[in-house]
């Protein structure tokens, strides 16, 4: 019996012990904000669910007794589950679906909450800031572990910094050729990143375009590739 106990304890993972450390660190402020995120975000969805359907729950047609908006019908709800700054929530989303002009009718689609969204946009910058300080893709999960419950592995770290990666690949690529640049101003540092999984320093060549009205600095260069 002793045996089974101490192999269990030395098969818990140190995030998985990082969320037990705080389980009694009670914050009734941040409490508080967190019990209230599911309420927030499914009126959040409901009134946006309402609006396609231009009319409330329960309701046939729209205040003044003439249809407004698109046509549908209501059909039942599924749950999401969304990780924020505040935690993990599970929510409760409205269905519908929708008439379209071709006498067809499609599923209906939160502008609010992504189909697929699995994290807010703050999560994943915190994520993806944890790992460009340089923290491993393992350690992240550590670091973050009392903020999301150990929810956080090493492969949403992997594509939350592709992710971020492709939008600064394109960001880098975009056209100046339209803008008002009188001169471009270059300057180098040293910064240390994490490239193959080791801590190390990179010489940038830094790229400032002068505008009319200020300067703004545009493009961050590795000149060694």
């Amino acid at each position: 019996m002793t045996s089974d106990t101490t192999t269990h304890g030395a098969m818990q993972s140190p995030a998985d012990e990082a969320v037990g450390l705080f389980d009694n660190w009670f914050d009734p402020i941040e409490t508080g904000l967190r019990g209230r995120v599911r309420e927030f975000i499914e009126g959040l969805v409901r009134d946006e669910f309402d609006a396609a359907l231009a009319r409330p729950r329960y309701a046939r047609r729209a205040a003044g007794g003439e249809a407004r908006g698109v046509a549908g019908h209501r059909h039942g709800s599924r749950t999401r589950h969304l990780m924020g700054t505040f935690g993990q929530t599970e929510i409760t989303v409205p269905r519908a679906r929708l008439a379209v002009g071709d006498g067809t009718t499609r599923e209906w689609k939160s502008t609010a909450l992504r189909a697929y969204q699995r994290r807010t946009l703050a999560a994943d910058a915190l994520i993806a800031s944890s790992y460009l300080a340089g923290t491993n893709t393992r350690r992240v999960r550590r670091a973050l572990a009392a903020v999301f419950q150990g929810a956080v592995g090493k492969d949403t770290v992997s594509r939350v910094w592709r992710k971020v990666k492709s939008d600064w690949d394109a960001w880098n690529a975009r056209s100046l050729a339209a803008e008002p640049i009188v001169r471009l101003i270059l300057d180098g540092t040293v910064v240390r990143v994490r490239l193959d999984r080791k801590a190390t320093s990179i010489s940038l060549l830094v790229v400032c375009r002068d505008q009319p009205v200020t300067a703004d600095a545009f493009s961050i260069q590795n000149p060694h590739g």
